[in-house]
């Protein structure tokens, strides 16, 4: 039975006796850790040499003498001589020095567990000297924490900052593992209509829950809002999550809350997610590049629709988002600038959902297909022929 315990080695003495490849990997934990990192050996590994000549480090290039350990709070045993290692071992027990053998745990005072970290977070395991399981167990534990699967939110704010989270499409399966985890550490989440908002349901039942959904003509929030809400928090001390549907910059009005922090003084992440102008398409089955097709796309909003020349021009094919309602005014201007009426338009609503739908026409008769089918937002429009090249996808799961 061994007993956990957890070392703050800032800055105090750990020798190290080998310099090879395992102690090289030891070196550099003792290194990111702050410690006074003392190695003893004839020969170093380049990677140590390189960490003695910045003085990250101090190597003795020479054997193991005793009295190497003077001053020690810590030893590493790490070379591959078993016999250097046991007398190693020896006069750090007779200075009641913690040593760690790297070639013999069962000789060894101490040994190193099986570690992984999310953040400030870490968790070791140990097994009783089964390496092979304790790294196996570890695995798994880091597998959980990287997707935010383990309750890891600290209790207590550790000072006011904003994470704007880019959802994805919907699904709540298909946003990002970092976007999960930042989500999880949240005191305060502000939320969009179109974000993955079955995950709140997860949060800690403190967590403050602010809906910003914004539709046509129905906003819970203001923009302007919704940025006064998220500096307030943040000053207060608080770890803001903006949980937005899709990508953050891509039509989603994300920098302007960028902006509006760094106006404050806030620091503030973004971490990215899966934009509907990829996503809604690709829900569909359609590729918006394919070789001998499209070689590339132009995403618009639909809220404005402006001069569509170079559009056409460019032959590449063509997302808009939000635009179900200027549908009438896109069509126009594509044909009024020389769009084949034939080339083939589809209509993804509700793109990564049980209810998702999908129609197809042309050009020249979309906006009547639209109207018969009584098209609605949320919906991305694909225009150009890759629409015809449409097949069954599965995302996320098996067919």
């Amino acid at each position: 039975m061994t007993y956990p315990i957890a070392l703050r080695i800032h800055g105090r003495r750990v020798v190290v006796v080998g310099a090879g490849k395992v102690a090289e990997r030891r070196i550099e934990t003792l290194v990111g850790a702050a410690a006074d990192v003392l190695v003893i050996a004839p020969q170093a590994t380049p990677r140590i040499a390189e960490l003695a000549a910045r003085r990250d480090i101090i190597w003795h290039p020479r054997t193991y003498e005793r009295g190497d350990l003077s001053g020690a709070w810590l030893v590493h045993a790490a070379t591959d001589d078993a016999r250097v290692n046991a007398v190693v071992e020896s006069e750090a027990e007779s200075l009641r020095v913690w040593s760690i053998r790297a070639d013999d745990a069962a000789a060894s005072a101490a040994w190193i567990p099986a570690t992984t970290r999310a953040g400030d977070v870490a968790v070791s395991v140990t097994s009783d000297g089964d390496p092979r399981r304790s790294i196996a167990i570890r695995n798994a534990i880091g597998d959980l924490l990287a997707r935010g699967a383990l309750p890891t939110r600290r209790t207590r704010s550790s000072g006011g900052h904003v994470v704007l989270i880019g959802g994805g499409p919907g699904d709540p399966e298909l946003i990002t593992v970092r976007g999960l985890a930042a989500l999880r550490q949240a005191d305060v989440v502000i939320h969009d209509r179109l974000s993955p908002s079955e995950l709140l349901d997860g949060l800690d039942a403190d967590v403050v829950i602010i809906d910003a959904g914004k539709g046509t003509d129905d906003h819970t929030l203001t923009q302007d809002e919704i940025n006064e809400a998220i500096v307030a928090h943040a000053l207060a001390g608080r770890r803001v999550a903006r949980l937005k549907g899709g990508d953050p910059f891509v039509l989603g009005r994300g920098s302007e809350e960028v902006l509006a922090c760094v106006a404050a003084g806030i620091h503030v992440d973004v971490v990215p997610g899966i934009s509907s102008a990829l996503s809604a398409p690709l829900a569909a089955g359609i590729p918006v590049t394919h070789r001998g097709t499209s070689t590339g796309f132009t995403v618009l909003s639909g809220h404005v629709i402006g001069d569509l020349s170079s559009v056409v021009s460019s032959g590449l094919t063509l997302v808009v988002l939000m635009g179900v309602a200027s549908l009438p005014q896109l069509i126009e201007g594509l044909l009024l600038y020389g769009m084949d009426p034939q080339t083939p338009v589809a209509i993804i609503e509700r793109a990564h959902t049980r209810s998702q739908r999908t129609t197809v026409s042309t050009v020249e008769s979309i906006v009547e297909r639209a109207r018969a089918a009584e098209v609605c937002n949320p919906a991305v429009i694909v225009v150009g022929d890759v629409v015809s090249i449409a097949t069954p996808t599965y995302v996320g799961s098996t067919p």
